[in-house]
């Protein structure tokens, strides 16, 4: 992470652009996970075959990225999606016009649909494999679309990319139905030549939550199954973030984040824009910014009154009710030891509304719209 972005959170305002924009260029998913907010077959409402066709042209992604470049800062594009990168008929021209820019790429995947050989030709740097079990079976329970062929894919695009070198990361998202494989996918992870394996607990709503771990699963991955992945882990030389999963274990109930006692620097580092134009302050899609329909570039946005507003709010240690479900996590807890180390303890507390004694401050509530619209 670049040094001007930590500079920016300690002036309380970003001196460049965001280091990492996170592109959705698809709402279409050709499986149906579970725990997500989109596409699961628990959700209480289903998602409209309309909202499911759409994706982003061109022409629109091409002029994005000139935008956020022009900003400064850029090093890193997530190209993904509210469904699968992969299944947009260009994803291969995406790839190659962030590539030819010279950022990072990374690409959130379910890996399925892509083709390998354009994945190693096109030399995309980092794809995060959402795995969600270490067997065929959890896997298919994880995915009920999916059958015995789309494992089977999956274990060869696998096994191309440790033939070519290529060590790609892997996501295990843990619910119900795969928390008991944790010390499993350590395994699964080395088999396959990971370059690292991360673990999340699911952030549900809207149905989904029905497929949360139960408590005794909970209990069992605190007291066995976690201590247990870590020394298979150290064991086989995998890498992994499970001192953060444990974090997430311990905030208990619904939420899968101690963003209080962490700080969100999102606001200065990372920003997401969905198919539909709708600009996010981080993943969470209630933290919305603005949009790029109607002629408003990013660049407008990014150094705007409602985004700044953003900062200010949780600066002070005012998180919204869902930021206990903080999905950036991991990167969150990287910034705020990155910065720690740069400007000390008491300078972290200060700029993430804590006091020195790690109890949260509490601030008045903020009294500026969350929205450019003036929604609530």
């Amino acid at each position: 992470m670049s040094a001007t972005v930590l500079e920016g959170i300690l002036a309380g305002r970003p001196l460049a652009g965001p280091a990492t924009v996170h592109i959705d260029i698809t709402n279409s998913c050709n499986t149906n996970c579970i725990t997500c907010w989109d596409h699961s077959p628990h959700l209480d409402t289903a998602r409209s075959a309309e909202w499911k066709r759409q994706r982003v042209e061109r022409s629109t992604f091409e002029a994005l990225l000139d935008d956020l470049t022009s900003l400064g800062g850029l090093r890193a594009i997530v190209l993904s999606g509210m469904g699968e990168p992969f299944t947009h008929p260009d994803v291969y021209d995406f790839i190659a016009a962030v590539k030819r820019r010279g950022l990072h790429l990374t690409i959130i995947t379910n890996l399925v649909a892509a083709d390998a050989e354009r994945v190693i030709e096109l030399d995309v740097d980092q794809l995060l494999v959402g795995i969600h079990g270490a067997t065929e079976a959890s896997y298919l329970a994880f995915h009920p679309s999916f059958r015995r062929a789309e494992w089977e894919r999956l274990l060869a695009m696998l096994e191309a990319f440790r033939v070519a070198g290529r060590r790609f990361k892997q996501v295990q998202v843990v619910s119900a139905v795969n928390a008991d494989e944790l010390v499993e996918m350590v395994r699964f992870a080395a088999r396959t030549s990971a370059a690292q394996v991360n673990f999340k607990l699911a952030s549900l709503r809207d149905g989904t939550e029905a497929t949360r771990v139960t408590d005794s699963q909970r209990r069992r991955l605190v007291k066995e199954l976690v201590p247990g992945a870590r020394r298979v882990a150290e064991e086989l030389c995998v890498t992994t973030n499970l001192d953060v999963f444990e974090g997430q274990l311990a905030a208990g109930g619904a939420r899968t984040a101690a963003i209080a006692s962490v700080g969100c620097f999102m606001g200065f580092a990372y920003a997401r824009v969905l198919v539909d134009g709708t600009v996010l302050y981080c993943c969470n899609t209630e933290v919305r910014v603005g949009s790029l329909t109607a002629g408003t570039r990013f660049s407008e946005l990014w150094g705007g009154d409602a985004w700044q507003a953003l900062r200010e709010r949780f600066r002070r240690g005012d998180y919204l009710a869902s930021c206990g479900q903080c999905g950036k996590l991991n990167q969150n807890v990287k910034l705020a030891e990155r910065f720690e180390r740069r400007y000390g303890r008491a300078k972290l507390c200060e700029v993430t509304g804590r006091l020195e004694d790690g109890g949260a401050l509490r601030p008045p509530p903020l009294r500026l719209p969350l929205f450019d619209g003036g929604e609530p």
